[in-house]
């Protein structure tokens, strides 16, 4: 992407819009808000369309501008009204790249960039349920970039094998986090003690944490069933994440804790603002799937404050973490596979758990940080910049 000393053919800097449902949380949203920064800083114009959220003013913060549209709506008329206003936001704006992250509005961008013959990139989140003909068309949109980035080798692997897709269209981007954010040295202690004493822990005690929202495919059943066939001595399980709404399968997860006897062990602590200080308190990470995680920013984070990671061998685990070295993988929906994995764990020394904070932390520096993230995606921007300056110089 050219730097802010530059400007396309000698006129304006370049303009890329974002396109998505909504700002409310998450690692799209986050991921948008992160590349709208490096776009900012790059010289560029950042502008993202979308419903609004509770994210926006991060936007405002790094100099972006956001633009309110119906972006969320999967009606086909307001879709297709969509196109006509994407059209008029990239002709007012001088649009040069459009980059959508979420399928219904990238099937309004799609169409608006064809009329307006405006690159168009694409972001594929997740493997999406392709359960009916319909399903695999809709989400087809999503490999119908000029450049289609894959947040790992895993989603790459799926796109081709699924969509046929060209895989010299494809670049792999896995996500980036904010090292300087879940750096231990960065987290002050104040800050692990009230959470600690929020969720009132014992000073004593080891602590298996699931990060997660409370949804059935991310595993809490499982992982609440290996507790009950290890020794749960001096143990707590914290269960970290939102419900959602879902309060069929949490009462289904409180009589399983009932079950199997574990009150005094599993506890239920909802949302946590504060990730980097809640990482601090766990002597494991389990990210226990029953899906095959697209990414899986938990096992990342939790890398980069040192601690060791427990996932689910499928989906981009085995690409996010070093097996034996930073993390053991199980085989996936195995009670016991989890459990003997997890008393493993348990039972490794200060030493053992040194060394594998070194590694975890060097892991993610080396290969999962935000800057890289960002990079690679403007070099995206940049490869399609110039292929259409070619082509208008072509044509002139």
């Amino acid at each position: 992407m050219v730097t802010e000393n530059e400007t396309r053919d000698g006129g304006h800097p370049p303009v890329v819009l974002q396109v998505l449902p909504a700002l409310q949380t998450g690692g799209v949203e986050r991921g948008t808000v992160d590349i709208a920064e490096a776009i900012v800083q790059a010289g560029g114009l950042a502008l993202v369309a979308s419903e609004g959220g509770r994210m926006v003013h991060e936007l405002s913060r790094v100099g972006a501008t956001h633009i309110e549209l119906p972006l969320a709506s999967k009606n086909p008329v307001v879709m297709m009204r969509n196109i006509g206003r994407l059209r008029a936001l990239i002709r007012g704006h001088g649009v040069d790249i459009v980059h959508a992250r979420s399928r219904a509005p990238a099937w309004s961008a799609f169409f608006a960039c064809r009329k307006e013959h405006v690159p168009f990139v694409t972001t594929f989140h997740g493997t999406y349920n392709r359960g009916a003909p319909f399903k695999t068309l809709y989400n087809s949109v999503m490999t119908r970039g000029d450049r289609v980035i894959a947040i790992s080798n895993f989603i790459a692997d799926h796109m081709e094998q699924a969509y046929k897709v060209d895989r010299r269209r494809i670049r792999v981007i896995h996500r980036g986090i904010d090292v300087d954010l879940f750096d231990p040295r960065r987290i002050p202690a104040a800050r692990v003690i009230k959470l600690a004493g929020e969720w009132r822990l014992p000073e004593d005690v080891r602590v298996v944490m699931l990060p997660a929202r409370v949804t059935r495919w991310k595993g809490q059943a499982l992982l609440i069933e290996a507790l009950s066939r290890i020794d749960t001595t001096g143990l707590r399980c914290l269960i970290v994440g939102d419900e959602q709404g879902r309060t069929g399968y949490r009462r289904d997860l409180d009589r399983l804790v009932e079950r199997l006897d574990l009150g005094a062990v599993v506890q239920f602590v909802g949302n946590c603002m504060d990730m980097p200080a809640a990482y601090m308190l766990a002597d494991v990470v389990v990210s226990a799937s029953t899906d095959p995680e697209a990414f899986g920013r938990v096992m990342v984070e939790a890398q980069s404050v040192g601690k060791p990671v427990v996932a689910a061998a499928h989906g981009a685990s085995a690409e996010l973490i070093l097996p034996d070295e930073t993390g053991w993988l199980f085989e996936p929906d195995s009670v016991d596979a989890l459990a003997g994995t997890l008393d493993g764990v348990l039972r490794l020394g200060p030493s053992a758990r040194e060394h594998i904070a070194e590694r975890a932390m060097a892991n993610v520096r080396a290969n999962f940080t935000k800057e890289q993230m960002c990079a690679k995606t403007l070099e995206i921007y940049s490869e399609l910049l110039t292929e259409a300056s070619a082509r208008a110089y072509g044509r002139s």
